[in-house]
């Protein structure tokens, strides 16, 4: 039977005797950037503000750069600059606001964007749509990124993954696995408009698995809210109850909640029932 790539990751073992980490990973067939999760470093302050927009995202998912910054340097009382602001919330955290409109974290101009398939679209079974979205998680020293998968019928996360870029090889080696996990792909994956998921790594492996690509419009499309919810969720219930020191710390924590959120937190969107069942429920039918 195969084995998952994240219980692969786990067979690594950094005080092999005989094995370097560098040739477990070529036998577990093993991305080894994937083992070591380094936080990315940011100064105290910034750190301090991305946590602070972070929480506040939350529950003004409708605010921009400018209207974080009034917030920031008004109700927060810091003397920070709106550029510094709009770097931290666009670049760095990848955030823009749920209404339409310009934004500064916008797709690369040379990547083609696919339609949005959704709309009007009635969603009836497992595996017929997979959803995505990345995030910032803060650590006690630097943050990492969190990316996962969705089913939108039954809100089961497929899979995720945690690294401290958000580049494109890494969101496709997320489908990749998620894929061979599951051992069947989605009729159609919805993204939004980020430059790693026009990038052409992306799209032409997402097309080149059969896979019908959808993406969003400007601002935050209402599938979205799925995921959004997700990312409240772990957020509130688990990492912001913790600091983390380390990427493992993390990772064994947000591996811990994936379980608990996929099979044992009913959800009152599917009938108070656990995700995972309603996802295998109708994934023979898929």
């Amino acid at each position: 039977m195969s084995l998952s790539p994240t219980l692969r990751q786990t067979l690594v073992d950094p005080h092999h005797g005989q094995l370097s980490i560098r040739r477990q990973c070529e036998l577990l067939t093993v991305n080894r950037s994937t083992l070591y999760y380094e936080p990315r470093g940011e100064s105290e302050l910034n750190l301090e503000l991305m946590r602070l927009m972070d929480e506040h995202y939350l529950d003004h998912a409708y605010k921009g750069a400018r209207r974080m910054h009034v917030w920031l340097t008004r109700d927060k009382g810091y003397s920070v600059s709106r550029n510094r602001v709009e770097r931290l919330y666009y670049r760095i955290m990848g955030l823009q606001s749920l209404l339409p409109g310009p934004h500064t974290s916008k797709r690369s101009k040379d990547h083609a964007v696919y339609p949005y398939l959704l709309r009007g679209l009635k969603i009836e079974r497992s595996n017929q749509v997979w959803a995505t979205d990345i995030t910032y998680v803060p650590m006690k020293r630097g943050f990492l990124y969190l990316t996962a998968i969705i089913d939108l019928y039954s809100r089961y996360v497929v899979h995720w993954k945690l690294c401290n870029s958000m580049e494109a090889s890494w969101c496709r080696d997320l489908v990749a696995e998620a894929i061979e996990l599951h051992g069947v792909h989605p009729e159609i994956f919805n993204t939004d408009q980020g430059a790693q998921y026009t990038s052409e790594l992306f799209t032409t492996f997402i097309l080149s698995q059969d896979i019908r690509l959808s993406m969003d419009g400007r601002g935050r499309a209402t599938d979205d809210a799925f995921i959004e919810r997700l990312w409240r969720s772990i957020k509130y219930e688990k990492l912001y109850l913790h600091e983390y020191r380390t990427g493992k710390e993390l990772f064994e924590m947000v591996d811990q909640y994936m379980i608990y959120y996929n099979t044992a937190r009913r959800h009152s969107s599917i009938g108070d029932n656990y995700p995972q069942d309603w996802y295998q429920s109708q994934k023979i039918r898929a």
